[in-house]
């Protein structure tokens, strides 16, 4: 009852456990959670559906945020730096859904992950040594695989005295240098209006004399401006891909750079992407749930159409 009046119902024990990385509500009678890379449902349920709409309003009313009919889905982030995902009626089938990603407070390091076998110490030595001479790195992987801790772990290697530029859709990274600047895009407004995008930021980044940009995650038109930014003085920046394998994310980044609506030959977009990016890290996770770099992939160079890759590193992650 107390949980009721004065938190989050059923969620509260959970929001507050810090071994608990994501909570995700499938309507009233299912909770579940991730702890060290692995979901288990847990026993608790909300009452009714009314008690989780409240507990929803609850958390993202402070964010100035709307969710009804018209406006089914909310993305953003909370004042903790956690992630939250909600989608409600008449788009969610089964009731609410909601998922947290808990903002987590320990900062990693590259030793932290030579220890957990994240990496071996020889690969996060090239790796370590690639960001200090600029050399622009691509992290790919699926959710949950680690992208974003891998960006702040590398992020450590810039020099102290470089200007570094951040932008993300919602702020997660923790770069631990002296000299950051965060941008964050904008959702439009309940009346539609006010939306910032990713790609207009990479844009105005361009105009702070960045030395180095990183872009939490590319996934849209900002591509071919970040493309023709590092091919014109900004290298060494870093940014993360879903992508299945570092073959994909190259694709990946094509695509999207296609989305910008230039008449661009693929032929000069694959040119482009050699000359900005030398690193393709991926990341996965295995059966245990423990997230592994599974392959560190050179970019020499481009031939007869086709991009020339180097396998610097690769092991089979379990399935």
């Amino acid at each position: 009852m107390v949980d009721e009046l004065t938190g989050y119902g059923p969620l509260t024990p959970y929001l507050n456990d810090s071994s608990i990385s994501e909570i995700m509500v499938n309507g009233t009678d299912q909770i579940y959670v991730e702890r060290q890379g692995r979901l288990a449902p847990v026993p608790d349920s909300f009452i009714s559906e009314s008690q989780l709409m409240r507990v929803i309003k609850m958390i993202i009313s402070p964010l100035g945020r709307r969710i009804d009919e018209l406006h089914p889905m909310v993305d953003a982030r909370l004042p903790d730096g956690s992630r939250i995902n909600v989608a409600i009626p008449p788009i969610a089938i089964d009731g609410p859904y909601m998922t947290i990603r808990k903002f987590t407070k320990k900062v990693f390091t590259l030793t932290d992950l030579i220890k957990s076998g994240a990496i071996d110490r020889e690969n996060a030595h090239l790796l370590s040594t690639a960001v200090k001479n600029r050399e622009t790195i691509i992290v790919s992987g699926g959710t949950g695989t680690g992208k974003t801790t891998m960006l702040n772990v590398l992020a450590r290697f810039i020099p102290a005295e470089e200007r570094i530029v951040t932008i993300e859709d919602a702020a997660e990274l923790r770069i631990e240098r002296p000299h950051v600047v965060r941008l964050e895009a904008r959702p439009p407004g309940p009346d539609g209006q006010g939306e910032i995008t990713i790609r207009q930021l990479v844009r105005n980044a361009l105009r702070m004399r960045p030395d180095r940009i990183i872009i939490g995650e590319v996934r849209g038109s900002e591509t071919v401006d970040l493309v023709q930014a590092l091919n014109t003085g900004h290298r060494g920046s870093l940014s993360t891909v879903h992508a299945e394998n570092p073959v994909q994310a190259l694709y990946r980044l094509e695509t999207m750079t296609m989305l910008a609506g230039y008449d661009i030959p693929l032929s000069v977009i694959r040119r482009q992407i050699c000359g900005a990016v030398r690193y393709v890290v991926h990341l996965e996770r295995d059966s245990s749930g423990q997230r592994r770099v599974s392959s560190i992939t050179r970019i020499l160079g481009f031939d007869r159409g086709e991009y020339v890759l180097e396998d610097v590193y690769s092991a089979r992650v379990a399935a």
